[in-house]
C-alpha cells in the first residue's frame, strides 16, 4: 500500500527545515499534525546529515533550533516520539546516514504505517 500523502507531507517538513523555503509557522503545523514518532526520526536525519563539519549545518540546524525554540510543542513531539518502538527497530539494524532523504522518509511512512 502506498502512503503518497504522508510522504509528501513528511518531504515537506523535512525539506521546509533543510532549503529554509517554509516559514518557521508553515514547518510547526505540519510538525503539529505529523506522527511524533515520524517528527523524531526527521530531526535525527537532520541531525546526522548535518553535522558541525558540513558547511550548511548552520543553517539547517538553525532553522530546526529555531523551530524548537520558537514553539516548543515541536521538541516536546518529537521527544515523545523517541519512545515509540519503530525507533528502537530502526536504530538496531539501521543508519541515518545510510539514507538519502526520499529513501529514509520512504522507509519509514512505510513503516510507520504497516
Amino acid at each position: 500500500m502506498s502512503f503518497e500523502h504522508e510522504k509528501r507531507a513528511a518531504r515537506r517538513i523535512l525539506a521546509g527545515i533543510e532549503d529554509g523555503k517554509l516559514s518557521t509557522y508553515e514547518t510547526f503545523e505540519l510538525v503539529s499534525e505529523a506522527d511524533p514518532a515520524l517528527i523524531y526520526f526527521i530531526f535525527a536525519w537532520l541531525r546526522a546529515h548535518y553535522p558541525s563539519s558540513n558547511s550548511l549545518s548552520d543553517g539547517v540546524l538553525g532553522r530546526l533550533g529555531r523551530l524548537c525554540t520558537e514553539y516548543p510543542k515541536a521538541a516536546r513531539r518529537a521527544a515523545a516520539g523517541e519512545s515509540d518502538s519503530i525507533v528502537a527497530w530502526f536504530q538496531e539494524g539501521h543508519r541515518y546516514g545510510d539514507y538519502n532523504a526520499d529513501a529514509f522518509i520512504d522507509l519509514i511512512v512505510d513503516k510507520l504505517e504497516s
